[in-house]
């Protein structure tokens, strides 16, 4: 079942659409959907579709040479003597309407032949530039894609004329794969899944949360259960260190230092080892919103949800879950505390995708200039302090404030106050909003309360809202 990428699909139905040559450098992370969304696209066109394999150059030509020649001639005479061949057989071909060349996982290729880039780079220029191709170069390894195809280093520089990063869905586009679930069912597969759409086709909405984390996660020999680090292996040199920084973050600690003393690794050494895993978009880096790149308070999250919750559940508790059983293991990790706690980070994120979505809908009071998580100094209370969501307008002059508590329990006055006490920390602003999310409803008197001031009271149901 192919769900979403409306977006992504009409860009290439738009390139497609043209009379002259087209060059797309299409890239994202490994799993996230890249080669179903070429296949869905290809399903309604002629071309040729080619996956490189990770296999010597000869092999790899070979195999193209089938795929170009079965598209042309029907049938296959033999290997091009050369990718110049190949490229130059294409280019002289008679064409009725635009071809469709895709060429995916193109890392593949070049690891094994540099020179490809060059000889692409002069088959453009002086044949295909001139006929109605649309190439398409597809590959997992983000960096790879962003420095050695798209960089200015790169003979391709200044060739292609797109480029589309398939990113992983939000928490509404993952809500697709499971019609029959209820709101909140909705929101804990994405804390648990992310936004990956072969993990979220692992569970099923015909069984319970708990059910389909015993069986497709904690499961011996279900798809999940080592995914995380079977990836790691596949990418990096050393996955014990990379796994070490996952459980760290994971377990809590954000910043640098905090990481490097949990790891027992000097803080240089870290940095690089997370530097890695930024370029993979597996952990991301966090500044407190409104201050600068080079703000001190710098904090690291895992961007994948399905890693946290992975390296947070099964993999700190691996020998403890063995001992437990699958069910049982399944039943603890769902308990209110445990699976609320791990919820809170996630509910932040859920929260501001539905604010982004609100914002390019035009239906905040302002367009954000800057929007995101704060967290600092409390001059009053001489303590740390933090606000879910801040966001503010170009000038400063207009300011959002947001609450996200995922729990059962009702958002009460403490918590109403508390907020309104971090938000005095910003003076400047005369105009001020407030919103609050809530899972667990809101208690009379923050009801009475947000009546009285700028205050938007939200459920988890709102944020499924059609008109968002």
């Amino acid at each position: 079942m192919f769900v979403g990428r409306k977006e992504e699909l009409n860009i290439l139905e738009n390139m497609y659409a043209t009379d002259r040559f087209e060059f797309l450098v299409l890239f994202g992370r490994r799993r996230v959907g890249k080669t179903s969304l070429l296949q869905e696209f290809y399903k309604g066109h002629k071309g040729i579709f080619f996956s490189a394999q990770e296999k010597n150059d000869a092999l790899n030509l070979e195999d193209f040479s089938k795929a170009v020649q079965n598209y042309f001639e029907h049938q296959f005479y033999g290997k091009f003597s050369s990718w110049e061949a190949a490229f130059e057989y294409i280019g002289k071909r008679e064409m009725t309407g635009k071809l469709i060349l895709i060429i995916d996982e193109f890392p593949f290729i070049a690891s094994e032949n540099p020179s490809i880039k060059s000889i692409l780079q002069h088959t453009i220029d002086h044949i295909w530039r001139a006929k109605n191709i649309f190439l398409i170069l597809c590959g997992s390894s983000v960096s790879f894609m962003e420095n050695e195809v798209m960089g200015y280093k790169s003979p391709l520089y200044g060739r292609a004329t797109g480029q589309l990063e398939v990113c992983p869905f939000d928490y509404r586009e993952s809500a697709a794969f499971f019609p029959h679930y209820t709101p909140e069912e909705k929101l804990l597969a994405y804390g648990i899944l992310g936004g990956i759409p072969c993990y979220l086709q692992t569970f099923h909405d015909d069984k319970s949360i708990m059910e389909n984390i015993e069986t497709q996660i904690l499961r011996t020999g279900s798809f999940l259960k080592e995914e995380p680090q079977l990836l790691l292996k596949m990418e990096l040199r050393e996955p014990a260190i990379y796994n070490s920084i996952f459980e760290a973050i994971a377990g809590g600690a954000s910043r640098l230092n905090d990481i490097s003393q949990k790891i027992h690794e000097e803080s240089y050494k870290c940095a690089k080892y997370i530097s890695t895993l930024r370029s993979l978009k597996l952990i991301d880096k966090m500044i407190p919103c409104g201050e600068p790149e080079s703000s001190k308070k710098s904090i690291y999250k895992i961007t994948d949800h399905f890693y946290r919750f992975w390296y947070h559940f099964v993999f700190a508790n691996r020998s403890y879950y063995e001992l437990l059983g699958e069910e049982a293991a399944a039943r603890e990790i769902m308990s209110a505390e445990n699976i609320s706690n791990y919820m809170g980070l996630v509910f932040e994120d859920i929260c501001y995708q539905y604010m982004i979505r609100l914002a390019k809908n035009r239906k905040l009071p302002f367009i954000p200039y800057v929007i995101g998580k704060w967290w600092g100094n409390h001059p009053a209370k001489k303590s740390q302090d933090d606000i879910d969501i801040l966001a503010f307008d170009k000038n400063r002059d207009s300011a959002i404030f947001c609450e996200c508590k995922f729990k059962n329990q009702v958002f009460d006055k403490k918590e109403y106050e508390d907020l309104m006490s971090a938000s005095s920390i910003f003076t400047q602003p005369a105009n001020r909003y407030y919103y609050l999310f809530s899972k667990g409803g809101y208690s009379d008197w923050v009801k009475d309360a947000a009546r009285t001031q700028e205050v938007r009271l939200l459920g988890i149901e709102d944020l499924f809202s059609i008109s968002v």
